[in-house]
């Protein structure tokens, strides 16, 4: 049986220039599209074992609780096995497939990624909690699986309902929902909280300039003077909040598009070589073969032979 509510009041973003060689999907529920909302409770109970295709939700970031069950997490073509009681944390565009081994009792809440955006402004924390993927075992902490349950029934409730206020306590449930998710996933504070937030934003703008030009080949020096810092703070920021390079994290996005390119899609090695921005396709090659090991030939071969997924709706 499969339970679904939503908040309304949120505007929809535009997705202008997501990745056409992966399935997109809006949503589990039947909604209009001309709906307007920013958080959607699901309840999800099927029984046996339950597959998805690798797919994405560009507009949404996801939190899947697994309540009871296990099974295992395709993550941009790698298995992440899982087990409940746990969350499944999955920042929007991030491909995945599921794969649920046994009967699987879950709450799945996906929030509208611009409103997502300003929940995530208003703590530092929340930004390094959506900055991957992730699973979140909730057993380690005592109490933990019940204090989660009572939050997302609570937010369910206040989704639902038209009472005075609905929207205000809808937000304030969420707001403490990601908390107690980044109380469990033990993000830790390294140095003071005004320079880590300071980092983590600035490596939060780089991450979205990157995502809008990585396919074209620019400098370092571009990217810093667009954000109106020099070379040497994005480099100092990154290593910091990131604890990756700047043109580490540069090649690590082109190497992500790649790798869902070649494991999902129909183009060609050269195709995908000019799609990326490069010259020619030996150079995406040597690339390649430095960042991952392999050459894209024999990294898409390798990839394919993994066992096929059964296909099903999201």
């Amino acid at each position: 049986m499969t339970h679904f509510s939503s908040a309304k009041i949120r505007p929809k973003p535009d997705t202008k220039g997501n990745l056409t060689t992966v399935p997109k999907v809006r949503l589990y529920v039947e909604q209009p599209e001309s709906t307007d909302w920013f958080v959607h409770v699901g309840h999800v109970t099927e029984r046996g074992r339950w597959r998805t295709e690798a797919h994405a939700h560009p507009a949404y970031g996801q939190v899947i609780f697994i309540c009871k069950g296990r099974g295992v997490m395709n993550l941009e073509g790698s298995d992440v096995p899982f087990e409940g009681p746990c969350a499944l944390l999955l920042p929007t565009d991030c491909v995945h497939g599921l794969d649920y081994e046994l009967d699987a009792d879950r709450w799945v809440v996906t929030i509208e990624v611009s409103y997502l955006t300003q929940v995530n402004g208003k703590f530092h924390e929340f930004i390094a909690l959506w900055a991957m993927p992730r699973v979140i075992p909730l057993s380690r902490v005592a109490g933990s699986e019940t204090e989660f349950y009572g939050l997302v029934l609570g937010l369910k409730r206040e989704v639902e309902s038209d009472d005075v206020g609905h929207v205000v306590g809808a937000e304030a449930l969420l707001t403490t929902l990601l908390l107690r998710l980044v109380r469990a996933a033990t993000l830790q504070e390294t140095r003071s909280e005004g320079a880590v937030r300071n980092d983590v934003r600035l490596v939060e703008r780089f991450r979205k300039l990157i995502d809008e030009h990585f396919r074209e080949n620019l400098p370092l020096q571009d990217y810093a003077s667009k954000m109106a810092v020099s070379p040497v703070q994005l480099r100092a920021a990154c290593a910091s909040a990131a604890e990756l390079s700047p043109t580490k994290m540069i090649h690590a996005r082109i190497i992500t598009e790649a790798k869902r390119n070649l494991i999902f899609g129909d183009m060609s090695v050269e195709q995908i070589a000019f799609e990326l921005g490069f010259a020619d396709a030996a150079y995406f090659t040597r690339f390649f073969r430095k960042e991952v090991g392999q050459a894209p030939s024999q990294f898409r071969a390798a990839a394919r032979q993994q066992p096929q997924r059964q296909n099903s709706p999201s």
